[in-house]
């Protein structure tokens, strides 16, 4: 999956190893933990001008990425995960069935290259392609790095989940919406 504009170039692709190269330190280890947790190897690769427009199309590009690579398979639907990171503590909740992003992260101590304006737009935009409600909370923790980077474990744990495959179509109206 590819995304060429004036501000940005960003190409996923599942299979393999995971090497995410953004020319962002952070992001480069928020993504890899992510893809590890939701156990999909692969690539991530980006030119960007700013942090904004690489943070929230990487979002738009891996949503849509998974979004193709789910299709018409029947999955779990569903998956959550509570995970703690020394002293923070983030529940992420996941339903594939349309788009809608809630979050309460917030926390208190900033670290250098932990944006918590970049997270939020990279898991809405990440909401919207992928077509997925996601719930994140913050239950504990005040460290920026240590409340972001349960954020992401929790939501690739609760993808993980959610994206196991299914004997039958997780919905009672017969559907995935």
């Amino acid at each position: 999956m590819k995304r060429r504009t004036e501000e940005v170039k960003i190409t996923v692709e599942f299979g393999g190893n995971i090497n995410v190269e953004t020319g962002d330190e952070v992001f480069d280890h928020l993504l890899n933990t992510l893809l590890f947790y939701l156990d999909q190897p692969g690539i991530i690769e980006a030119d960007w001008d700013l942090r904004h427009h690489l943070w929230e199309d990487t979002g738009i590009v891996l949503g849509k990425a998974l979004k193709e690579k789910i299709g018409d398979e029947k999955v779990a639907r569903y998956g959550s995960a509570l995970i703690p990171m020394d002293g923070a503590l983030v529940l992420a909740s996941v339903d594939l069935s349309r788009p809608y992003f809630v979050s309460n992260l917030n926390p208190k101590e900033a670290e250098a290259g932990f944006s918590l304006t970049l997270t939020k737009q990279f898991f809405l935009a990440l909401s919207r392609s992928l077509e997925a409600t996601v719930h994140l909370r913050q239950l504990a923790g005040t460290n920026a790095h240590h409340v972001i980077e349960a954020g992401f474990k929790a939501l690739g744990t609760s993808l993980r989940e959610a994206t196991k495959a299914s004997d039958r179509v997780e919905s009672t109206k017969g559907g995935r919406n």
